[in-house]
C-alpha cells in the first residue's frame, strides 16, 4: 500500500479522494485540523487539538455554527461539494502550469485539503476561485522562470542577515497544531536601512524565495514526520512593539505591502490564525472600527492583545513552551539567536548599523581577539564620500585607507544600490574599529544614508 508521502512529493491516490459523502460528514480516521482561534482562547472551554471530524453518517445536517468549520473537508454543504466536485474536474483536465499553481506545496498536501484552501478563498464560486486561479498562475509565472529564486543573495542583491537585521521575520518553531509559526516584527521595520541594501523588487523575488524554498520545505518535512499533519497553514505573530504613528510612512507600507501582494493570491487559506501582540493604542483603535467591516471567520483568525502577560500565556496556550522562543515567553531559544545563525558560513558575529551623514559619522565595532572583521557597505547616497577604518583612539593606526564610495546607478525603487567591500583585508582583533564616513561635499550639503555591515569570523 502506498504510504502519504512518497520521494516525489506526491500523495496516495487512494488516501487522497475523498467522496461526497466524507466532504460532507468526515473521512473515518482523517483529522480535522483545529482551524478556530477561539479554542484554546483565555478563558474559553475547548476540545483537544486532536478532535476527528467525523460525524454520525447519515442525514444532511446544517453547515456547523463554528465559522472556523466552514469550508474545511469533512464540512462541506450539498451545494459546496457540487462545486468541490467541478473545481477537481477542471484542476485534472486543465493540468500543467494551472495544477501546478493550485498545488504550490505538492499534493502531498491531500487534494481536500488543498482545494478547498482555493474554494473558501472565493466562498465557493466557481467562477471566481476560476478567475484566482489563472491570475495566480499569471502572477507566478515569472518567478517560476527563475525556479523562484533559490539563492536568496541573488534575490536580495544582500545576505539574508543584513535584511533580518532591518526588518525581523523568522519561523522559530511549530504550534500544537502542527502548523508552523511566523514571527514578524513590523515595529522595529527601519525602512532608511532597507533602501539602503535593497529594492522592492529584491524584496518580492525573496519572498518568492521564502514561500516557495523556505515555508514549502517546512511543511513538506513536517508531512514526512507526522503523515497525519494536513493543515497547510501558518500560525503568525505580529509583534508591533514600538510601533509609532510615524513609521506608518508609504514607503513602509509598500515594503509590507509588497511581502503580502502574492499570499493572497497564489497561496490561499494559508493563515491559520494571527495574534497581534504589543498593538499601540491608536492601532488597536483602527483595528475595532475594520473588524465590523470583514466577514466573521476572518475576524475570528484575528486576536489583539496588548498586554505581554496575556500575550504570553495565550502563545504558551497555543506552541510548546520547551519550543516558543523565550523572548515571547517559553524555553526555546531567543528570536535574536535564532537570527543570528542566518549569518554566512563562517561568520560568528555581525554588527548592522544606518549612518546618516552630514559632513560625516561613523560606528565603532570591537572585534575580539582570536577574530577578524570584514566591513561592507550599502547606499544609494549620490554624494561622494570616502570609507576609511582605523583603530579608535589611535586614528594613525589606519586598517583600510579612504575607499571612494558614490552611488552611480539609478535612484528609482528597483534600481540596485552600491554596495562596497572596505576592507581588502580581515582586520584582526582584539581592536576596538572605527568605520569613518566623511563627505567631500559643501559645509551645507547632506551625504545621505549608509548601511555598515561588520561581520566577524
Amino acid at each position: 500500500m502506498a504510504t502519504a508521502a512518497t520521494t516525489n512529493g506526491s500523495a496516495s491516490l487512494t488516501a487522497a479522494v475523498w467522496t461526497a459523502d466524507e466532504l460532507m460528514h468526515g473521512k473515518p480516521g482523517a483529522p480535522s485540523p483545529p482551524s478556530s482561534p477561539s479554542e484554546g482562547s483565555p478563558g474559553k472551554k475547548h476540545h483537544a487539538s486532536h478532535r476527528f471530524s467525523v460525524r454520525r453518517m447519515g442525514g444532511h445536517k446544517k453547515p456547523p455554527a463554528d465559522p472556523m468549520d466552514w469550508g474545511m473537508p469533512g464540512h462541506l454543504t450539498e451545494e459546496e461539494v457540487a462545486v468541490f466536485m467541478k473545481f477537481r474536474d477542471e484542476v485534472e483536465k486543465r493540468d500543467g502550469e494551472f495544477k501546478k499553481t493550485v498545488y504550490s506545496f505538492g499534493e502531498i498536501e491531500g487534494e481536500a485539503y488543498c482545494l478547498t484552501r482555493w474554494l473558501r478563498a472565493r466562498k465557493f464560486v466557481y467562477d471566481d476561485v476560476i478567475t484566482m486561479v489563472e491570475e495566480a498562475t499569471e502572477c507566478r509565472a515569472e518567478a517560476r522562470k527563475h525556479e523562484f529564486y533559490p539563492d536568496p543573495v541573488q534575490a536580495l542583491g544582500c545576505e539574508p542577515s543584513v535584511f533580518m537585521a532591518q526588518y525581523p521575520q523568522l519561523y522559530p518553531c511549530h504550534a500544537k497544531n502542527g502548523c508552523p509559526v511566523f514571527i514578524s516584527k513590523p515595529g522595529v521595520l527601519n525602512v532608511d536601512g532597507m533602501e539602503c541594501i535593497t529594492t522592492l523588487d529584491g524584496i518580492l523575488k525573496f519572498h518568492w524565495h521564502i514561500m516557495m524554498h523556505d515555508y514549502k520545505n517546512r511543511l513538506l518535512k513536517r508531512k514526512e514526520e507526522h503523515p497525519e499533519f494536513s493543515n497547510f497553514q501558518c500560525v503568525c505573530v505580529t509583534d508591533l512593539e514600538h510601533l509609532s504613528t510615524g513609521q506608518l510612512s508609504q514607503r513602509a507600507l509598500s515594503i509590507v505591502k509588497t511581502q503580502t501582494a502574492i499570499d493572497s493570491v497564489c497561496f490561499p487559506e494559508t493563515m491559520n490564525r494571527m495574534l497581534v501582540i504589543n498593538a499601540p493604542r491608536f492601532f488597536t483603535l483602527t483595528w475595532n472600527i475594520i473588524k465590523g467591516w470583514i466577514d466573521p471567520r476572518t475576524a475570528g483568525k484575528v486576536e489583539l492583545i496588548s498586554s505581554r502577560k496575556n500575550w504570553e500565556a495565550r502563545l504558551r496556550e497555543l506552541v510548546d513552551e520547551n519550543q516558543l522562543p523565550s523572548d515571547y515567553g517559553g524555553k526555546g531559544p531567543a528570536t535574536t539567536e535564532i537570527l543570528a545563525k542566518e549569518a554566512p558560513e563562517g561568520v560568528k558575529d555581525q554588527h548592522h548599523q544606518l549612518v546618516h551623514v552630514r559632513q560625516s559619522g561613523h560606528m565603532t565595532v570591537d572585534v575580539p581577539a582570536g577574530g577578524e572583521m570584514e566591513v561592507k557597505v550599502y547606499t544609494r547616497s549620490t554624494a561622494e564620500v570616502t570609507i576609511s577604518v582605523v583603530e579608535e583612539g589611535k586614528k594613525t593606526n589606519v586598517y583600510a585607507p579612504g575607499v571612494l564610495v558614490q552611488h552611480t546607478g539609478g535612484t528609482g525603487d528597483n534600481d540596485k544600490p552600491t554596495t562596497v567591500v572596505i576592507t581588502k583585508e580581515r582586520i584582526k582583533g582584539p581592536v576596538k574599529a572605527r568605520v569613518k564616513i566623511e563627505s567631500k561635499g559643501g559645509r551645507f550639503s547632506t551625504a545621505g544614508n549608509y548601511m555598515v555591515a561588520c561581520n566577524i569570523y
